[in-house]
């Protein structure tokens, strides 16, 4: 009788054994470029964010053990998070290998399971596009001088047409693997990378059509639809989202206080090094315009310091709002604001007429839709 109950439960602990085993999953690798000895890995588990420390060796490989019973999304966050990749578990795949470079998260290969080799294949397919795009948007340190050639520095407005220029040509690679591709849950992922700060959701919402099957009911998919119908309500052509505010001088502003006027809302940060010249720049095409047609009201929003550390503001003519509630302001959120500075024309009907105007073709732009240019 003993020896039975025994074989039993060593036969119970085998089959939990091997159920353990199946729910296994290692990712391994090694990342170069690292300027501390670990990665940090981020998921969440039910209702928490689990945050662990993955610990890498001095030619940066590592080893890091998960067990699941469902699909899961790890982020890996590399250099005290200025870079990351997203990696993609899934039951029955019971290894992943990540190599690459810290420094350009995109252009990382990460092999098992269907969506992470379908990603890294698309990545394979457009590395010269990818590569550039990711020197361009990324801020180099001291140990990454080696990808900037000196030979050849580009300035600023240069840098943003080429930026745009390069977007513009993976947006359309990646239209054309969804294209091909609308069932599978890696075209999702590249809707969210490439579409979802679109500033136009229009093309989010084409996009998010072409999928298929399960691309089509994916968690994500879902989201990205509800995130369509929220752009919907501040994109061009709509009507002005209501605001209430409270201005510097503690007067209330509500949108009606700038009826039958143009007006530009400029998002900036006061903790910025670049504020002080950007409101120079906005004097200066402020100067330019004719105040009978036009208003403008600045929104400075705040991350790494409360209260705001106001800049000095006593020249700037027109209304100004400090937002102490940051990126959690009410206006950030119905707005659609993903980044500051940010400028948002308002026509005198009072609908969105231009977002994301560059501060320097603010006056051209205005001028060109109102009939009192400034002589």
């Amino acid at each position: 009788m003993v020896k039975s109950v025994l074989s039993l439960l060593l036969f119970l602990f085998l089959i939990a054994s091997c159920n353990n085993d199946n729910e296994k999953v290692t990712i391994q690798g090694e990342i170069s470029n690292l300027s501390s000895p670990y990665i940090i890995s981020s998921y969440h588990n039910s209702d928490s964010i689990i945050i662990d420390t993955v610990f890498v060796d001095d030619k940066g490989k590592f080893s890091y053990i998960q067990h699941i019973d469902t699909s899961r999304i790890i982020t890996f966050y590399f250099n005290d998070y200025k870079t990351s990749e997203i990696i993609f578990l899934e039951p029955g795949v019971n290894k992943i290998k990540v190599n690459g470079d810290a420094i350009l998260p995109y252009l990382l290969e990460v092999m098992g399971g269907e969506i992470n080799n379908n990603l890294t294949r698309f990545k394979k397919e457009n590395e010269t596009l990818l590569k550039q795009r990711s020197l361009l948007i990324s801020k180099f340190d001291d140990e990454s001088t080696e990808y900037l050639n000196s030979n050849n520095i580009i300035s600023e407005k240069e840098r943003i047409a080429l930026l745009n220029s390069l977007n513009h040509e993976l947006a359309q690679n990646v239209e054309d693997y969804i294209l091909s591709n609308p069932e599978k849950i890696s075209s999702v992922i590249l809707i969210n990378e490439f579409f979802k700060n679109n500033e136009n959701p229009k093309t989010l919402e084409r996009v998010l059509q072409y999928l298929k099957d399960d691309a089509a009911d994916y968690p994500l998919t879902r989201r990205l639809k509800k995130h369509t119908d929220k752009l919907m309500l501040s994109a061009e052509g709509v009507q002005m989202p209501y605001f209430q505010l409270i201005d510097i001088k503690g007067k209330t502003l509500h949108p009606i206080d700038f009826k039958n006027k143009y007006l530009l809302i400029s998002f900036l940060s006061a903790s910025t090094g670049n504020s002080k010249e950007y409101l120079k720049i906005l004097k200066d095409e402020y100067s330019l315009l004719n105040k009978d047609s036009i208003e403008f009201l600045s929104i400075f929003i705040d991350t790494d310091t409360f209260p705001i550390n106001k800049p000095n503001i006593d020249s700037i003519p027109w209304k100004m709002v400090f937002e102490n509630k940051s990126w959690s302001a009410e206006i950030v959120d119905t707005y659609n604001i993903n980044s500051v500075p940010f400028n948002i024309l308002i026509n005198p009907e009072g609908e969105i007429s231009t977002r994301d105007i560059p501060v320097n073709e603010i006056k051209n732009i205005i001028n060109s839709q109102t009939d009192k240019p400034k002589s």
